[in-house]
């Protein structure tokens, strides 16, 4: 659907009426995002509360059908919102990036769309039957992150509206613009109330999840912010689906290949420049092939373009903002400190811009350390070096945290065994990080709880009812 406006012009407010938002690599002013206020938030559930009976009526059939539309018009519309998140959250272009992400969007809504979810017969016996049907729950309340905040976005929104619930959603401040630019497209196909962004600080974040007007709270971020919106729903019992924070393990098993398994590490480790929640954030490697390990990341690490985002030939970016850089920063400083060995990278790039990290090797470092008890979320990672499975395998499952891990090894069998004694939502064999839309992923521990994607993504946002005879 072609117009005169461009999708970024259409939610950019003048300046003077909203809060400057900075290109990631430069940090020249992009656009202006509204600031919506707790009336603004309060006027849109009840919009969205008036709309949901509506657009539930309307059944699988149709909801599906727009959603498709929708998808479609992402498409149409992949460049434009490619190169606003690009500048906006400062992922490059090309590589598993900003028009990887786009493409993510139109993917995982076609996914909600077309995934069939039919009534469950769970008892039948001389005449007697109970059915589970799945029934809309309401308005959902969607808070998003900032390091893929389109793609993350529908993995809230898509499900939810499929289900024949209503959301309002509120994006990261650090990334506004592309969400509510992503908004706007749906909002070209769906009646008025059905979809809302709030674009806000952070109290407009915190009431959402204590508004009595939400059945269901759905969060990706913070550990920290997770509880906290745990708390405030409490009063109100709203579900919640939080995918929290990750301290992702790897483990490379002794006689592994690791020229065959090498780029698959660094882009496991790297991707988005590691601004990766599922992202593998300290990497366990077998003395026998420890420095082997070291050296073949290092090497990827030296190759790999780095720098603005809009360039063509870049495939790593900055840090999206101050604060994450100032972590990065500070992680490495310490490790640097405790007599670590940094074998690449270890310091800023701001011949580049003033948010860009040298992509980082860190080895002989170990547990204890904040750079591998702590998640660094940037482009830095541990190597640790150790003797025995069953030590790896403690050290491994040692965090808080539990949302992805991974297993390398010559034998996926091998791998399967060891994954098994892992503590983590999804353990992948000789790959990390790799979704699929209709593979259940969520976390456990401090990760969060709930899953998303596929079937259980489309119960995860009804309210499952039995009907008996």
């Amino acid at each position: 659907m072609s117009t005169a406006v461009t999708i970024t012009e259409s939610v950019s407010v003048p300046e003077g009426e909203g809060r400057p938002i900075p290109d990631a690599a430069t940090r020249e002013i992009i656009g202006y995002a509204p600031v919506h206020t707790l009336a603004d938030l309060d006027r849109a559930v009840s919009a969205a509360q008036a709309a949901q009976p509506a657009w539930a009526a309307l059944g699988h059939a149709e909801r599906s059908r727009i959603l498709n539309e929708i998808a479609d018009d992402i498409e149409a519309h992949a460049e434009e919102l490619a190169r606003l998140l690009s500048r906006e959250q400062g992922k490059p272009l090309n590589g598993p990036n900003a028009r990887f992400e786009v493409g993510a969007c139109a993917l995982w809504l076609r996914t909600a769309a077309d995934t069939p979810l039919e009534p469950e017969v769970v008892f039948e016996h001389e005449g007697s039957r109970a059915e589970v049907h799945y029934d809309p729950l309401g308005v959902v309340g969607a808070i998003g992150p900032w390091n893929w905040p389109m793609m993350i976005s529908v993995w809230q929104i898509g499900p939810s509206l499929r289900m024949g619930n209503t959301v309002v959603a509120k994006p990261s401040e650090y990334t506004p613009l592309s969400v509510l630019a992503l908004i706007e497209v749906f909002n070209r196909h769906l009646p008025e109330g059905v979809l809302t962004g709030i674009s806000g600080d952070r109290e407009v974040g915190a009431a959402i999840a204590g508004h009595p007007g939400f059945a269901k709270i759905m969060f990706t971020g913070s550990t920290a912010t997770g509880r906290k919106i745990v708390e405030s729903s409490a009063h109100n019992l709203a579900r919640l689906t939080l995918e929290l924070g990750g301290n992702d393990a790897g483990i490379v098993l002794p006689g592994t290949d690791v020229a065959a398994i090498a780029e698959g590490l660094f882009w496991g480790i790297f991707i988005n420049t590691g601004q990766t929640c599922a992202a593998l954030k300290r990497l366990y490697v077998h003395e026998s092939q420890y420095e082997e390990v070291v050296q073949a990341l290092a090497g990827l690490a030296a190759a790999m373009p780095m720098g603005n985002g809009l360039s063509e030939d870049n495939v790593l970016g900055p840090l999206q903002n101050e604060k994450q850089f100032d972590i990065v920063r500070d992680l490495v400083d310490d490790a640097r400190a405790r007599g670590a060995r940094i074998v690449a990278g270890g310091r800023p790039a701001t011949e580049l811009g003033p948010l860009f990290y040298e992509t980082t090797i860190v080895a002989d470092i170990e547990d204890g350390a904040p750079l591998v008890d702590e998640e660094q979320f940037g482009p830095v990672v541990p190597v640790i070096k150790y003797t025995d499975i069953d030590d790896a395998l403690a050290r491994a499952n040692a965090s808080s945290q539990g949302l992805g891990a991974s297993v390398w090894a010559n034998d996926p069998e091998d791998a399967i065994a060891v994954a098994a004694r892992v503590q983590a939502g999804t353990v992948w064999i000789n790959q990390h990080g790799a979704i699929n839309p209709h593979v259940p992923f969520g976390g456990i521990k401090a990760s969060g709880y709930g899953q998303e994607f596929g079937v259980a993504g489309l119960k995860a946002v009804a309210a499952p009812k039995v009907i008996q005879r």
